[in-house]
């Protein structure tokens, strides 16, 4: 597999442009990615924790999946730079969420928002199970201390304590559970992230029993802790829109991975014949709340524009593709995810779109 066509292709998916899905072999080309690659799977997200709490019991007693009880809900962290946990994991959720449904997936929230409560641990456990989804992400961020923590560093995945009383949840966690959680841990190391060197942390990987998300929820779960908001170089990442944008990628590569590649994924003749077509958008009820999800019109990539009017086909098809990044980020938010720090994570395409957009004029 080539987890370079992988990863380079899924940066210019975050940004709506065109991706690689990847190659059965690393000497070989990647494709070019049709939007329907993931069609057919859904994919849980759980952003960690919630904008307010404001009519909720925090310390209210819910089930921990173990025959104990536990806190409903706790308020999250907040990063050295005054960034509230809930705001961190919610921005990266937003762009995983964009790159997934850029891929065909239906993608299904435990919060809609970044303002409201976003419902006790075992709430978002069951309505991950309800979900049926192929795999569930819990995104967190972690801390050590109140203040500054220069030692600690680093990201991890929380693992369940096996065996886990509840056999749906044990076979969900112990078989795809497991697997995804690695996949993922093997994603943000070939990114160059450095795994967590405190709390037990083995190679990327903790392993727990006191917490309640693993041991309730019934689908593969991968509990990703992004960094250590108490530790200045984790900190900071964590709270800039760059930072944000590689750990969106680095996810994103790990569920992609795990979804094409893993045990429970459609075979890779399946994935190569995947039609070129455009599908209409269809709006889906979450089982998680009322709302519905959208999954944006997927389209054949095209070669970069040759021109920069705006009223030309290929600009219009783009900008369609790029809504949900420009909802989530807004237009100044998309320019500062293309600079040299990261250029090489992205296609030209997204290049020459990022120009059209700024007025720089194409390639």
């Amino acid at each position: 597999m080539n987890r370079f066509a992988i990863k380079a292709g899924l940066g210019a998916c975050v940004l709506g442009a065109s991706v690689l899905i990847p190659a059965q072999a690393s000497a070989e080309p990647a494709a070019t990615a049709t939007g329907t690659e993931l069609s057919g799977m859904t994919v849980f997200l759980d952003p960690g924790h919630q904008g307010s709490s404001e009519g909720h019991d925090l310390a209210q007693q819910v089930n921990d999946g173990r025959g104990n009880t536990k806190d409903c809900q706790t308020s999250g962290m907040t990063s050295l730079g005054g960034v509230p946990e809930h705001t961190i994991n919610w921005n990266v959720s937003q762009l995983v969420k964009s790159s997934l449904e850029s891929l065909g997936a239906k993608v299904v929230l435990s919060r809609q928002d970044d303002t409201g409560w976003g419902g006790c641990v075992d709430e978002r456990a069951r309505a991950a199970s309800e979900s049926n989804a192929d795999v569930a992400v819990s995104i967190h961020a972690d801390s050590t201390a109140q203040g500054e923590d220069a030692s600690k560093h680093g990201f991890h995945m929380i693992i369940p304590s096996l065996p886990i009383p509840d056999e749906k949840a044990d076979a969900a966690q112990s078989g795809g559970g497991l697997e995804a959680s690695k996949m993922m841990r093997d994603a943000y190391k070939s990114d160059g992230f450095v795994p967590a060197n405190y709390a037990g942390v083995n190679d990327g990987l903790q392993t727990r029993a006191d917490v309640a998300g693993p041991a309730l929820t019934q689908v593969p779960l991968v509990f990703v802790e992004m960094g250590n908001g108490s530790n200045k170089e984790d900190s900071a990442q964590l709270e800039s829109t760059d930072g944000q944008l590689k750990h969106a990628i680095t996810i994103t590569t790990g569920i992609v991975t795990y979804l094409l590649t893993g045990s429970g994924s459609a075979p890779a003749e399946e994935l190569a014949a995947a039609p070129a077509a455009t599908t209409t958008p269809e709006a889906s009820e979450d089982s998680a709340s009322s709302t519905t999800t959208t999954t944006p019109k997927a389209t054949t990539p095209k070669a970069a524009p040759k021109s920069t009017t705006p009223e030309s086909a290929e600009f219009s098809e783009l900008m369609e593709m790029l809504a949900p990044l420009l909802e989530v980020e807004g237009l100044d938010g998309l320019q500062d995810l293309v600079n040299d720090k990261n250029l090489g994570l992205v296609s030209d395409l997204a290049s020459t779109l990022m120009a059209v957009i700024t007025g720089a004029g194409g390639n």
